[in-house]
């Protein structure tokens, strides 16, 4: 699988991405012949530079001196009379789309009231389409990003002085994770922290790659100490599509009531845990204990960590990336003498499928005809293998359909 991961040590923001997009190999001529298809006023150039003493590209857009606050329905106007491709201006809508979502709960407007202000200016909307587009040519499965440092410090917008992360940038970070910023600087900027919001299906740690090409694109400024570079790895993921990477969180405790150990459990999954589980453990002083372990995505770790730490008496928390090798699975329904029971079918390779009864359907329809609930379960597995019979004798029939 080709995946695009971009290392946001320095932040990223349209220009730097766009201009990534260009040194990992996208052709600029087709990112400036869909700009120059927009009908606005500027020209886009791509110039090598150093920053921090690195060679980098830079996305260099100039344009005539504006104050043109746009609607949304002016960004979809330009999108929709470009030649960009379908898929592209679908893509660039979502961008906008996200930035403008933002803004409308920043000010409690609807959206189509949003002015779009320093978004809505030309160059900005030359990034926004220009990264559409370079991130539908690069051809890659999908992307993945590093967590994301805000800046810190102040900046001066249309509303104002306001604090690192601005508003609209902070909105559109909701349950991405942040790293620590080191600079007194915007690092992110509300439209690299919308293209990234959109795009990227995980934000996690470099990936197991074998790297094909490495695009940096600059920032305008120099940084005091460090590069101000985005920098985007293209290649081909070393897991196998079975596999995937998760995050482990664990913690020992030995002073808490059962009760509130099985509480805190409910709320780990009810706040999207992948799994949450007790192991007894002997502790220091020869305590009885548990280990509280809990598997999750990375942009759940910091909801969390924060339960636990809410919950429980805990000091600390473990955390550490594991690999996970999965069966491919597929939603199924059986019929049985006491009514239609839900499952799910797992399988690898050419081996035939296992069938898993849903538990909840087999405990509601244990409680309701009052029966013992392994009843349920053999009425279920009964009902898979009358399945299988019905559609055809063989493993053929047994697979599912996509196998």
């Amino acid at each position: 699988m080709r995946v695009g991961y971009f290392d946001c040590f320095s932040g990223i923001a349209g220009d730097m991405t766009m201009a990534a997009l260009v040194d990992a190999g996208v052709d600029r001529r087709a990112i400036q012949e869909a700009v120059a298809s927009l009908g606005l006023p500027c020209e886009l150039t791509f110039e090598n530079v150093r920053r921090g003493g690195f060679r980098a590209t830079y996305a260099k857009v100039e344009t005539p001196e504006t104050n043109a606050h746009r609607h949304w329905h002016h960004i979809e106007a330009i999108i929709d009379k470009s030649s960009l491709s379908g898929r592209q201006k679908e893509l660039a809508k979502k961008i906008f789309l996200k930035l403008g979502e933002a803004e409308a709960r920043v000010h409690g407007v609807d959206l189509a009231k949003i002015h779009f202000h320093e978004v809505g200016a030309v160059d900005s909307i030359v990034d926004i389409i220009g990264s559409a587009v370079g991130l539908d040519l690069l051809g890659v499965d999908h992307y993945e990003a590093s967590p994301v440092p805000p800046g810190r410090g102040w900046i001066k917008a249309a509303h104002g002085r306001m604090p690192l992360p601005a508003p609209a940038t902070a909105e559109i970070l909701r349950n991405i994770p942040l790293a620590e910023s080191q600079v007194d600087f915007e690092l992110t900027t509300p439209t690299g922290a919308a293209i990234l919001a959109t795009v990227a299906e995980r934000f996690t740690s470099f990936p197991a790659m074998t790297i094909e090409s490495i695009g940096l694109g600059a920032g305008t400024r120099e940084l005091p100490g460090q590069a101000n570079i985005v920098r985007l790895f293209v290649g081909e993921v070393a897991l196998p599509p079975s596999a995937d990477r998760v995050w482990a969180l664990e913690t020992n405790l030995d002073d808490l009531p059962g009760e509130v150990v099985g509480y805190t459990l409910n709320r780990l999954l009810e706040a999207g845990a992948l799994d949450a589980f007790l192991t007894p453990i002997q502790m220091k002083k020869n305590r009885p204990g548990v280990m509280v372990s809990v598997l999750c995505d990375e942009t759940r770790i910091p909801v969390l960590e924060e339960i636990l730490f809410r919950e429980t008496t805990t000091l600390g928390i473990r955390r550490y990336p594991v690999s996970r090798h999965k069966l491919k699975r597929q939603a199924i329904e059986v019929e049985t003498p006491l009514g239609r029971i839900r499952g799910k079918l797992g399988w690898l390779a050419d081996r035939p499928p296992t069938f898993s009864p849903e538990y909840d359907d087999c405990a509601r329809i244990a409680a309701e005809r009052g029966v013992p609930l392994r009843q349920v379960y053999d009425a279920a597995h009964a009902g898979y293998a009358a399945h299988v019979a019905g559609a055809g004798a063989g493993a053929a029939a047994a697979a599912p359909p996509d196998h």
